[in-house]
């Protein structure tokens, strides 16, 4: 896709949530299933995908552990964002990784030490692109690509959280 092509694409539903603002909020959904031992079978709406711990809580490391699956989310959502700014600057990307790790205290998820964090204590996000972008244009590549990029926006700035539990 070029930089008309997308504009093209996009600019009806620009307009759209320009002149109808509440037609651009949308809930997205997850669902998953409690599994046989410790474990939730989360649809993808493409595959099953069977979440449980990580070897380092107890898990054999045979189901996905849902930290990987965060920092999968961020690369994805990343990677797609970093193509769309690429394509609508006119910047080409002739190819591309994006990595996302992160570290983890464990104690903290084990209830071991109250003093350690439950969650990742940093996360690291790297692209490494084949381009001919002068560094003006890396520059506006990264601001863009950070700026909208709802899963790094996300985790960076936090979100409002609720919880329920329902009994049957």
């Amino acid at each position: 896709m070029n930089t008309n092509e997308l504009k093209e694409l996009q600019a009806p539903i620009k307009e759209k949530y320009k002149v109808e603002p509440g037609s651009a909020l949308i809930t997205l959904k997850a669902q998953g299933n409690i599994g046989e031992g410790i474990s939730c079978k989360v649809d993808t709406g493409r595959a099953l995908v069977e979440a449980g711990l990580h070897p380092a809580t107890g898990g054999d490391g045979m189901l996905a552990c849902s930290g990987d699956m965060l920092l999968e989310a961020l690369v994805a959502c990343a990677g797609v964002t970093l193509s769309a700014v690429a394509t609508a600057i006119g910047v080409e990307i002739k190819s591309g990784t994006v990595k996302a790790e992160g570290d983890l205290d464990f104690r903290g998820t084990l209830g071991v030490s109250k003093e350690a964090a439950v969650g990742f204590k940093q996360i690291r996000l790297s692209f490494d692109l084949d381009s001919d972008a002068t560094e003006e244009q890396l520059a506006s590549l990264s601001k863009l690509t950070e700026r909208y990029c709802v899963i790094y926006q996300t985790i960076r700035g936090g979100t409002d959280l609720e919880t329920s539990y329902n009994i049957t």
